[in-house]
């Protein structure tokens, strides 16, 4: 047995037959996501306001890979795993209007409150619940919310050059049983792995961080993830 598997608490669940919808798929980074998953063998079903639009996403990401597309509402109640990837502004209203499809699910938020000003760059914004993620979980009662895939590059999922996404997701929850699927979702993406970093209050500061690379990346040229040693 390895020093790793060794450090390895508990055994993470086969979740290899999950249809994954993606509310956001439409932008790169759930356009991304929906990619790699798919490529991982997964179902996906991109969702938005107009099926057209959604259709038209699934379209461009290639006829060879299973990702079809749907009103959010049918996107939602149609995936056994949900991930939230829309824009700020629109994420409270949204998640309000999905509260019935979206009950008894496992909602992966993976949304950064951020604010960019000219000459200072990306910043984070205030949230009143403390966070998206906890924000989420104020308004999807019924669902079992975690935070996770806050540090990955749209750029470098939508890549048909790169293979391996090497980084590590920080995936935060308070249901231990959703934060292992998470971990193990992260997993079936070539080069990534789903790190447990803490219960759901500590996301403010996961979703915070994403500035900091944002800032790390502009200076670089670079598209910055994270890697966690020892672990």
């Amino acid at each position: 047995m390895t020093e790793q598997q060794q450090r390895t608490p508990h055994d993470l669940p086969d979740v290899s037959g999950l249809t994954i919808g993606i509310l956001g798929g439409t932008g790169d980074q759930g356009k991304g996501l929906a990619r790699r998953f798919a490529l991982a063998g997964h179902r996906v079903v991109i969702g938005s306001r107009k099926v057209e639009r959604a259709q038209q996403a699934a379209d461009d990401l290639g006829a060879d890979l299973p990702v079809s597309g749907a009103e959010n509402e049918a996107a939602a109640s149609g995936a056994d795993v949900v991930v939230v990837a829309v824009p700020w502004e629109g994420h409270k209203a949204l998640l309000e209007s999905l509260r019935e499809a979206l009950a008894g699910k496992i909602v992966v938020d993976c949304v950064n409150p951020l604010g960019f000003e000219k000459g200072k760059g990306a910043f984070a914004l205030p949230v009143e619940e403390g966070s998206a993620a906890e924000q989420a979980a104020a308004v999807l009662t019924g669902s079992r919310v975690v935070a996770a895939f806050h540090h990955v590059s749209a750029k470098l999922l939508l890549d048909p050059e790169v293979d391996e996404m090497e980084l590590d997701v920080l995936v935060l929850g308070n249901d231990r049983e959703a934060t292992d699927l998470v971990q193990a979702l992260a997993g079936r993406i070539p080069g990534m792995r789903g790190v447990y970093g803490g219960r759901l209050h500590n996301a403010g500061q996961v979703e915070a961080f994403t500035a900091n690379l944002i800032s790390m990346n502009r200076r670089y040229k670079a598209h910055a993830g994270l890697r966690i040693t020892d672990v």
